[in-house]
């Protein structure tokens, strides 16, 4: 059995004065595939950046082989000191790396290579970031939350092109199907351990709830014993004093085991605040138009959404999601047709850029509006400290700024804002974002008990399966069609799931306000790409090496005492015949259809 690439033994790292990682083991082996599991605050990022060997540990060993490559993704790249993003590439490839790799990952992922770094979008960051990882195909990929930011062309894209890695991988991600697709193994981080079983994310949860029921069979058996100890101290001490002394010590140990044993994170318990019960019909949208310039968002859209249905919003970045909920909504004006609320509508919002959360407000200003330390939740009056444990927060922590917050803890916040506001139409713009794997769930089940109506946009696949009754999809141009069921309803209903949006030269920085939010998404370059061309000017000379090797085959072949002398040799030329007409058939048609896209282009 070949030696892992990287062994980590019994690593401790303390935090705040409180341990982190008590104990953690972690091996990587070549070509694993291991998710990283465990909620907001149990230590992954930490935990990446030590396999990493970014920061340093209070105890344990880290070995890395003195040959093997590890590149990591960053939450927040930096591109300072870099003229454009294929320099930022580049320089994350090694002296033996393919430099055209590095230009074809770009030209993948939606970039030229020539986009200045003062100028990027967080999706062009993360997407820059991402080419840079990839490029140098090394030993150990660490990813942690690769697809924050990204559309979903682009994360299906990015799984294909994990799949097809040789590279160790080891992913944080919140997105079930990304994992579910990607992982072979699951690490579960828990109360600062890490448990290990060699089956994908899809075997985790069921896995992980056995170990918590085994768990807590384990703590009743500790309560039944501390409890006859217990009787013992108040009815059984007797004159034999060094046996009772005994007795009180290992009662005193079962109390530290029982702490220790209960010393679990706690899980969120939502509750959402429900408004007086709305008409049938919830909005209607007849022959609904919205253009920004030359750019039509949405074209002659008719709908009907009714009490009850939770509507799914999907498309690529740029495709002009948000501005169909504004419009849907009635929070934005259609260029032609009409949009009706029904009666006795009472919206509440989950806003996508968190835009409402002041940086220097205080948690519990912005629970309670400022001025009281009461919440009110389906007319019942909660303390502020009540309704923050509820969503996973400490007492400690309010009066902390909201700046302060790390992304998942301004998720939850956005939360705890939306659900504590009397509603009867809940509308969730990007709700999943930055949620740990037991807060969503706990989110899904919400939103399957709320008897109002649901209206998302998302790019999480798994989420729209659990939660949406319909999905309405981007299909370009400003033309959007509805499916009955969830995203894998919609791709078995129109044979694919959502397309990304070609794209164009750009001719500068977006400008602020409305063109930001509903710029054109870049169209497709009036020239072939990167890859194409690359592919145009090469493929001949791969053809005609093609055409060398089957003359030789075919000469050897030729010689009629060849098989009885070698038979094997025979079979084996006969096999690479037919293998170099194939692969020489489908250059020569690859080559044909790339030279007349040229023509047509240039023409």
């Amino acid at each position: 059995m070949a030696p892992p690439l990287l062994q980590m033994t019994s690593i401790r790292y303390t935090l705040g004065g409180k341990p982190l990682l008590d104990g953690v083991d972690l091996q990587v082996g070549r070509g694993d595939r291991i998710c990283l599991v465990g909620r907001n605050g149990s230590g992954k990022s930490t935990l990446m950046k030590v396999v990493a060997g970014d920061i340093g540990l209070d105890g344990g060993t880290r070995f890395l082989q003195p040959d093997a490559t590890l590149r990591v993704l960053p939450q927040e790249p930096d591109l300072a000191g870099y003229d454009d993003v294929l320099s930022y590439v580049e320089a994350g490839l090694g002296p033996l790396d393919n430099p055209y790799r590095a230009r074809s990952l770009l030209d993948d992922l939606g970039l030229t290579g020539d986009e200045k770094p003062g100028h990027l979008s967080g999706g062009e960051l993360r997407r820059a970031a991402l080419a840079r990882v990839l490029a140098p195909e090394p030993d150990i990929l660490l990813l942690d939350e690769p697809t924050n930011h990204l559309d979903l062309p682009a994360i299906e894209w990015l799984e294909n092109e994990l799949k097809s890695l040789r590279s160790a991988l080891v992913l944080v991600s919140h997105d079930r199907r990304f994992l579910t697709n990607l992982s072979r193994s699951t690490v579960w981080l828990d109360r600062g351990r890490t448990r290990r079983i060699d089956q994908g994310f899809g075997a985790f949860e069921d896995w992980r709830d056995q170990v918590l029921e085994e768990e807590e069979l384990e703590r009743h058996k500790l309560d039944r014993k501390i409890a006859r100890e217990e009787d013992w101290v108040r009815y059984g001490v007797s004159g034999r004093r060094k046996r009772n002394v005994r007795r009180m010590a290992e009662l005193g140990d079962l109390r530290r085991e029982k702490r220790e044993a209960s010393r679990v994170v706690g899980l969120a318990t939502m509750t959402v605040s429900e408004g007086k019960t709305s008409g049938k019909l919830v909005v209607e949208a007849e022959g609904v138009s919205k253009s920004y310039g030359d750019r039509p968002i949405v074209r002659d859209l008719s709908t009907r959404v009714l009490r009850g249905d939770r509507l799914g919003i999907v498309g690529p970045n740029g495709a002009g999601k948000t501005t169909l909920l504004n419009l849907l909504t009635g929070r934005d004006e259609p260029d032609t047709g009409t949009v009706k609320l029904g009666a006795n509508v009472q919206l509440a919002t989950l806003d996508q850029a968190r835009s409402s959360l002041k940086p220097d407000t205080t948690l519990a200003d912005a629970l309670t509006g400022g001025g009281s330390d009461q919440v009110i939740v389906n007319g019942v009056s909660k303390h502020v400290i009540g309704y923050m444990k509820e969503f996973l927060f400490g007492p400690e922590q309010a009066r902390t700024p909201l700046s302060r917050l790390s992304g998942g803890e301004r998720g939850r916040l956005m939360l705890a804002r939306a659900l504590a506001l009397p509603s009867n139409l809940l509308v969730l713009d990007e709700p999943t974002n930055d949620l740990d794997l037991e807060t969503l769930d706990l989110l899904q089940d919400l939103l399957a008990e709320y008897p109002g109506t649901v209206v998302v946009v998302s790019h999480d696949r798994d989420f729209l399966d659990r939660v949406a009754t319909s999905v309405i999809n981007s299909e370009g141009e400003g033309r959007w069609t509805e499916y009955a069921g969830g995203y894998s309803d919609m791709v078995a209903q129109r044979g694919s799931g959502v397309a990304a949006r070609t794209r164009e030269v750009q001719a500068g920085p977006v400008s602020a306000g409305v063109a930001a939010a509903a710029a054109p998404a870049p169209a497709r370059r009036g020239k072939l790409s990167f890859k194409d061309k690359h592919a145009l000017d090469n493929l001949p000379r791969q053809m005609e090496e093609m055409r060398a090797r089957k003359a030789k085959a075919q000469a050897t072949l030729d010689d009629p005492g060849l098989y009885g002398r070698d038979p094997a040799r025979f079979a084996k030329l006969s096999a690479s015949l037919a293998d170099l007409d194939g692969k020489l058939a489908a250059a020569e048609e690859q080559w044909l259809t790339l030279e007349m896209m040229r023509e047509g282009l240039e023409g």
